[in-house]
């Protein structure tokens, strides 16, 4: 799906264009700079055993079994997972399913983008001071991505372009409706062009040429921004998004795998939400640990601004940043609440069993009118 790039990536104002290095002519085979899409992980198959059926179906509570019992997954297929961990790839989708749905994000995502660029085309690219040389030089490496992506569009089937435009017109009918406030979008873009060129580079993945992916991802934190106004962006999405971008190394999939993330925790970047996952937090240390907590008491530390960083950010900077992957998909695939749902729910079945029971006792030759067998109630429960 890379030739659905609009090939308008963030550069940097001022710099001029260069073309692809022919002096290194295996600087395609390693590339550093995140596709636009990888299509091809649509129909790819997960090795994990149990996991996926022959039409590509995902069993999402095996998934996250698998994950919470194994410690995570191998970096070979995290990318994959994580397009249905997160929600962007349905687990129920068969791998058809998941290539129509695949040309549809891409063709949403290039509308949503190509809107707020048009509305702001002084956005367009990020301002340097010129001391950044990495991320001066990686204007380059999206030149060569668009004329990559551009050779690709041409080579299209008519059938192919003929299904893209219906698809580009739906997405510009839904978008349609949507406007920028002026004045919030550009202070969310001020921000984000601090925060963007600093975003770990210490990681190889953002170093050298991977540069480029520092403006990949500030393309995506906008468009977020732009199209979820009561969120727009806060310190600390960066973080959480270069994540994405470097596990999935794709444009549009990092794109709407942290909108989806971002649906159950954006709560976490307002005062209130944050404040009060501090406050559930201090309840269950002193549940847990009272000796610690009342030590913590007695030090004036009962605040837990402590733990600020280590909830907002899923423990991103205080572990190697392999382990810190690990632990942010165990900590995502939410499965000890999946226990307590199927603890809670066998009780349930466990008491209208005990009740059914008893109403056989009292009267075994009597069944009401409109009564349910005891398996149509727990089917339904």
């Amino acid at each position: 799906m890379d030739n659905l790039s609009d090939g308008s990536a963030g550069r940097a104002a001022g710099q001029e264009t260069s073309s692809p290095d022919s002096h290194h002519p295996d600087v395609r085979s390693r590339r550093r700079v995140a596709a636009v899409s990888t299509a091809a992980l649509s129909a790819a198959r997960l090795t994990l055993p149990g996991v996926m059926d022959a039409e590509g179906r995902v069993d999402e509570s095996r998934l996250r079994m698998h994950i919470f019992k194994n410690g995570g997954v191998s970096p070979s297929e995290r990318g994959l997972v994580w397009r249905f961990l997160f929600g962007m790839y349905p687990c129920s989708s068969t791998a058809l399913e998941r290539s129509l749905l695949q040309e549809q994000l891409v063709v949403r995502y290039r509308v949503m983008k190509r809107k707020w660029q048009q509305f702001l085309p002084t956005a367009v690219r990020m301002h340097l001071n010129g001391t950044d040389a990495e991320l001066v030089a990686a204007v380059r490496f999206f030149d060569r991505r668009q004329s990559e992506a551009q050779r690709q569009t041409q080579d299209q089937s008519d059938d192919v372009r003929d299904r893209l435009a219906f698809l580009e017109l739906q997405a510009q009918i839904l978008f349609e409706r949507v406007t920028f406030d002026q004045t919030e979008l550009r202070e969310a873009i001020r921000i984000i062009d601090k925060d963007a060129p600093r975003t770990n580079r210490d990681l190889s993945y953002y170093q050298g040429e991977g540069s480029g992916n520092l403006l990949v991802l500030r393309d995506i934190l906008i468009t977020y921004a732009a199209f979820h106004p009561e969120v727009s962006y806060a310190q600390g999405m960066n973080d959480l998004c270069s994540r994405f971008l470097e596990v999935l190394d794709s444009e549009v999939d990092t794109f709407w795998s942290f909108s989806c993330y971002m649906e159950k925790f954006s709560r976490d970047f307002r005062a209130d939400g944050l404040h009060r996952k501090i406050e559930v937090e201090a309840a269950l240390l002193k549940e847990l640990d009272p000796q610690l907590y009342a030590h913590l008491v007695t030090d004036s530390m009962e605040s837990f601004t402590f733990c600020h960083r280590w909830l907002l950010l899923g423990f991103q900077r205080e572990f190697e940043h392999s382990d810190a992957l690990r632990l942010f998909e165990i900590l995502s695939c939410d499965h000890l609440e999946l226990i307590s749902q199927q603890v809670d729910r066998a009780r349930y079945q466990e008491r209208l069993a005990r009740k059914h029971s008893k109403g056989e006792t009292q009267n075994p030759n009597c069944q009401r009118k409109g009564q349910l067998p005891l398996k149509c109630l727990t089917l339904t429960s």
